[in-house]
């Protein structure tokens, strides 16, 4: 059986199932461990599939995000050491940008009380809690807002952001994979695109399940994060690949 074959017979796999582990490849394919490894090499090149423990998992594209309600109620205790571990990386008098997303509103709810910084957000829900909560000065970038996300996108949101000068930005993810982080909505991707070439420092902040997934539009490639901060369980391959584009990964538990 040719290479091509075997990797056709694994992507139909995985469509009945999200994981295969390798024995259960290699007793399909007759093959050994080390050829069905390197058939899971070259579909990852292809950003068909990703390496897990003892398996290979399917990536998913997405094509419709969840809305705000439905991922605020996901993963809450990794979401807040998250928030917490995101602290130290503000410094005095900072300039932030935090971006929409639930992860992020953890970040506000941590260092909303610092009076010294100036932050800045897409998210509806990120200027609430800073208005009822906060005492920093804070803005809102406005734009065409994302009623299901209840933040602001589009060029609207990006010009305002292309104005600015700041320290440390911390970018949410919805869909993310080895070339970096995208998103289904244009209108996001606008946001993060205009936001690395305005940031001194970016900082991705996601738990690992958004990890294996892809958006349509590309919003930042994984080389443009001087930091990845996660939960301790994406895949070795990739940690080995931010160590060789010099991201720091900082992995935190619940």
């Amino acid at each position: 059986m040719i290479p091509a074959e075997r990797q056709r017979i694994i992507l139909s796999m995985l469509e009945d199932k999200e994981i295969c582990t390798i024995g259960e490849l290699t007793d399909k394919l007759a093959v050994s461990h080390m050829t069905v490894r390197r058939d899971i090499a070259k579909l990852e090149e292809k950003g068909r599939v990703f390496s897990v423990a003892g398996g290979v998992q399917r990536i998913e594209s997405v094509r419709e995000e969840q809305n705000h309600k439905t991922k605020s109620t996901q993963n809450l205790e990794i979401k807040l050491a998250l928030g917490r571990a995101c602290m130290p990386m503000v410094a005095p008098q900072a300039t932030v940008y935090l971006d929409a997303g639930t992860t992020t509103l953890e970040i506000a709810r941590a260092i909303a009380h610092r009076e010294d910084i100036l932050v800045i957000t897409n998210d509806l829900f990120i200027a609430d809690y800073l208005a009822e909560h906060g005492t920093c000065e804070y803005y809102l970038t406005g734009g065409r807002i994302d009623r299901g996300n209840h933040s602001c996108i589009g060029d609207m949101a990006a010009s305002f952001i292309s104005r600015l000068n700041v320290d440390v930005a911390f970018v949410s993810a919805t869909c993310w994979d080895r070339r970096g982080v995208s998103s289904p909505s244009e209108g996001k991707v606008m946001v993060k695109k205009a936001l690395a070439a305005v940031a001194k420092q970016s900082i991705l902040v996601s738990d690992s399940s958004k990890f294996g997934r892809t958006g349509t539009f590309l919003g930042m490639e994984s080389h443009e994060f001087d930091m990845i901060i996660t939960d301790e369980h994406l895949p070795q391959n990739y940690k080995e690949l931010l160590l060789q584009l010099d991201v720091e990964l900082v992995e935190v538990q619940p």
